[in-house]
């Protein structure tokens, strides 16, 4: 998204590379190997399995399930570090059938998460630009919970 449309928009993604469109609500975007069918995201230019030197760019899935996680209950090191006050977050590994996706979560309460819950692509506000832009990145949240 162009330093415009965040202006217009009062938003913008963290990184516009991990989307598949500059949009509010666009899915992830993953690249697959055609000799050997491995999927990547982020998206990579050449396969990290048989060494292919070309990916193909595929829309990732927005729906997964949980295959791992953990509460992440200390403050990140800097430059990831703000003078805001230190809020935990769930991290956790999705599924999303042909790539497992490393994501922040939008559930802190490790008492409220099982392996194999059912989790939808959203995104949260990592960080406000100096002025005042909200830079939002890329979260799952539960499937059974009202769209943010």
């Amino acid at each position: 998204m162009t330093t415009q449309a965040a202006a217009t928009t009062g938003w913008r993604h963290i990184d516009d590379t991990l989307f598949v469109t500059t949009d509010a609500d666009a899915p992830l975007r993953g690249a697959k190997c055609p000799a050997c069918s491995t999927v990547t995201f982020p998206a990579q230019d050449s396969c990290p399995r048989c060494g292919g030197s070309t990916m193909a760019e595929v829309t990732l899935p927005r729906q997964g399930t949980l295959w791992s996680y953990t509460v992440q209950s200390f403050a990140p090191k800097s430059p990831f570090r703000t003078t805001e006050p230190f809020t935990p977050f769930g991290v956790g590994y999705v599924d999303l059938g042909d790539v497992i996706v490393e994501s922040r979560l939008t559930v802190a309460d490790a008492d409220a998460l099982t392996i194999g819950l059912p989790l939808r692509l959203t995104t949260i506000v990592n960080h406000l630009d100096a002025d005042g832009t909200e830079v939002r990145t890329f979260a799952f949240e539960p499937a059974g919970k009202a769209a943010s």
